[in-house]
This record gives C-alpha cells, structure tokens and sequence, in this order.
C-alpha cells in the first residue's frame, strides 16, 4: 500500500509578533498534520493561536521558526507569485464575516475567483452552478446578499471557496455570525464535502457543540496544541 500524500505538515512551528517592546509568542512549538479527505476542527480561546496556525498554513503568513510544507513543498522557500497560485487554485477560504459583494449575486460571488484566474465562461458557469448545487443553493443563484439569510450567505462564501476545486479549505471561525441551527447546517456541510468531494477541511472554531462533527478535534492553549491524550473524551460526548 502507497504512503498516503499529506496536505500539511507543521512541524516545530513558532511564531512571535512585537508590540512595542514586548514580545508575543503566538505559537510555540506547533506539530499537526493533515491528510486528504479529513475535517479537522481547531479549537481554542480567543487569542489561542487558531487564526496565526491558519494563516501559516495558508502561506499568508511566515513562521518565525519551524516547517511548513504544503504536499510536501516547504511554504516558506516560496515566492509571492508561487504562493498566490497555491492559494488560488488549491487552497479555499471561509470567514467568520461572509465577505460577499453585495451588489453582485449569489452566482457572481461564487463565480468571482474564477474571472480573476481567467477562466473561461462555458467553464466558469458549469463549476459555479456545481459549486451553488453542493451548498444547497443553485434555486437562490440570482438572489444577492441582502435576499439572503445568515445561513445561506455563509453557504454562498463556501460556494465561492471550493468553486476553484481546491484539496484544502481553511474556515476561521466560519460559524461565528450564525445561530446554533445555522452553526451545525454549515458543520455539516463540511462533513458532507469531506465524505462525497474528497476535500480536507481545517477549521478553527470555539463552539465546543460543533466538534463532534469533526474526524479530529485539536486543542490549541496559549499557542501549544494539546496532547492527544489530554483531549479525553471532552468534545466527543
């Protein structure tokens, strides 16, 4: 049996930031993996560390020590423009705020990072109404943001994230805005992608409900993930 490729590998990851003379140390020793076709949930305190592990693991940001490799090429070596074709076409992003345009509709924000990589339009249309038709909401495609709940405004970001067909979605914190039923329609969603598209889902969240939906639960404290063993059966009951 082959070795099965990995996403991402964190290893030895530390991050600091200065705010005037004192020195924060936002992540501290950080090992995880990912593999294809697993939904990770991170969860931690405001302040833990979730957003600074994400945008590392997106290439928006650089580690002040460690590795980052996305399959298996080390993100920090990279340039800018190999960076931005990373992101564009293998990486998508979901956002506590929904972001959408609000004078465009739900199929022009969806289709938007399509337009800006220069996809044609035949292809353009059959991936946005694959990508409406996913998150449940080809029949609202016309309806811009404000015809839109909450929900299916955070439906259409998702649309918008997995329409360039990416191995990897990164959700800061995707359900802050949303109600409890909206919070776990959206969980399972991602749930849902992971099973029947393959996608690897990681997202940071500090809704303890949520985390049962989710293949692993990391824990993250004062930037140091927890040992798995310390995790107990907290978020799985």
């Amino acid at each position: 049996m082959s070795r099965v490729k990995r996403l991402i590998t964190a290893v030895d990851i530390w991050k600091s930031f200065k705010i005037g003379s004192e020195e924060i140390k936002a992540l501290r020793g950080v090992n995880m993996q990912v593999f294809p076709g697993q939904f990770i949930a991170v969860v931690g305190r405001s302040g833990s560390g979730k957003t600074t592990l994400l945008n590392i693991m997106a290439g928006l940001d650089k580690p002040t020590a460690g590795t980052i490799l996305f399959e298996e090429e080390d993100l920090t070596e990279m340039s800018e423009k190999q960076l931005t074709e990373i992101r564009r076409h293998k990486i998508g992003f979901v956002f506590q705020s929904f972001g959408l345009l609000p004078l465009l509709s739900a199929f022009e924000n969806t289709e938007l990072p399509l337009r800006i990589s220069g996809v044609r339009a035949r292809e353009r249309e059959e991936r946005t109404r694959e990508a409406l038709e996913i998150v449940g909401l080809w029949p609202r495609a016309k309806h811009r943001p404000y015809e839109l709940s909450g929900g299916e405004q955070q439906r259409v970001a998702i649309a918008r994230a997995i329409v360039s067909r990416p191995s990897l979605i990164l959700a800061d914190e995707p359900t802050g805005e949303l109600d409890s039923n909206n919070a776990h329609a959206i969980f399972g969603l991602f749930k849902e992608m992971v099973r029947k598209q393959g996608i690897s889902v990681v997202s940071a969240t500090h809704d303890s409900t949520l985390l049962g939906m989710a293949d692993e639960v990391k824990e993250i404290r004062d930037g140091q993930l927890l040992d798995e063993a310390k995790l107990g059966r907290r978020y799985r009951d």
